[in-house]
Parts: structure tokens; sequence; C-alpha cells
């Protein structure tokens, strides 16, 4: 697999830290290497972008500005995320492809260009649906998700890593990464 990639999209609770429960802002923290892998894939000029469900916008939970303020300070391009809960017909709610689309036209990219990394198989399916490149880790959900829909569902994966970085780590085994981009990764 090569080509010159334009963004990376990353879910948030499960795969860029926390668990495999939704933790408000203020109470989420990053995995150890988080940090390092948004850095690393700006530094080769590829847009870091989060999508994310966040169900308790609808609920009264939390609210939208405090996670659009969280993602951003942890040094995202831009973020999207659906605040609706799963019983509401939207069109951004993962697996559907809303933010993505949203994103491909705010940002002028391609969604055939587009990586998607996420703990759950809604991100898989999203991910798929816009014909993107999807890499499942194994943090927060992603075990469960693997074992519960791998052997059951015809869209899979691109890739399985154990975590967010070993995942991009393999996008630059794999010169998914445009060559002409590519100057030593700090990893």
């Amino acid at each position: 697999m090569t080509g010159a990639f334009q963004a990376v999209f990353l879910d948030r609770d499960g795969t860029i830290g926390g668990s495999d429960q939704i933790e408000y802002p203020g109470d989420f923290k990053l995995f150890h290497f988080t940090e390092e892998v948004i850095q690393t894939l700006k530094f080769h000029n590829i847009s870091v972008f989060s999508f994310t469900n966040q169900p308790g916008i609808s609920r009264g939970d939390a609210c939208v500005e405090d996670f659009i303020s969280e993602l951003s300070a942890f040094g995202f391009d831009d973020v999207y995320l659906c605040p609706h809960h799963h019983t509401e017909s939207c069109d951004c709610r993962k697996p559907a492809i809303g933010m993505l689309k949203e994103a491909a036209s705010d940002h002028n990219l391609d969604l055939s260009k587009f990586i998607v990394i996420g703990d759950r198989w809604t991100d898989m399916l999203a991910a798929k649906s816009a014909g993107c490149i999807a890499i499942l880790v194994q943090t927060g959900s992603g075990k469960a998700s693997w074992n519960q829909n791998h052997t059951s569902s015809n869209i899979q994966p691109d890739h399985v890593a154990a975590t967010l970085k070993e995942g991009v780590e393999w996008l630059f085994e794999q010169t998914i990464i445009d060559q002409e981009n590519r100057r030593s990764a700090p990893f």
C-alpha cells in the first residue's frame, strides 16, 4: 500500500487515551505515547483530526466546547464530534461517515486519502464505508471489538495494532506515508 495520504483520523476514548469507558474532559488522560504520535504525523505534513462519538453531550453530561478545547490542546488540527445519542437519527454518528465527509469538505481533502485509527468496530465500518485505510487498536475496547467481530463481519480492518503508536509505525513500514514527505521519524 502506497500513496500520499492527507489526514489521519483518531478516535478519542480508548484510542488516544482513557479506557473502554467515556471519560469527560478534565478526567481524560492521554496514553504516554499519544503526543509523540501526533507530533510525528504532523512532522510528516499529515493532518491529524479527532473524530469521536460523544452522546453525553446530548444528555447534558458534557458540552461540545469542553471536548473541542481538550482535543485542540492535545495538538489536533481539527476536531469532529457527534454529540448525538445512538437513538437519534443523524449522519455524523459512527459508523456513519458524516464526520469524515465534513472534514474532507472543510479542508478540501480526498476521502480515499484518509487513515482512520480506532478501537471500536464502528470506527472500522466508518473507515471502510468512506474508502479509508482502517486500523484497529487493541487498547480501550479494541480487543473485545476484534474478538466479537473479526470472524462475523465482512468488513475488516487493514491492520490490527496493539496500540496507536504501533499502528502508526505500521503505516510508516508500509510506506503509506508519502515517500517525499518522509524524513527520519522520531520513533
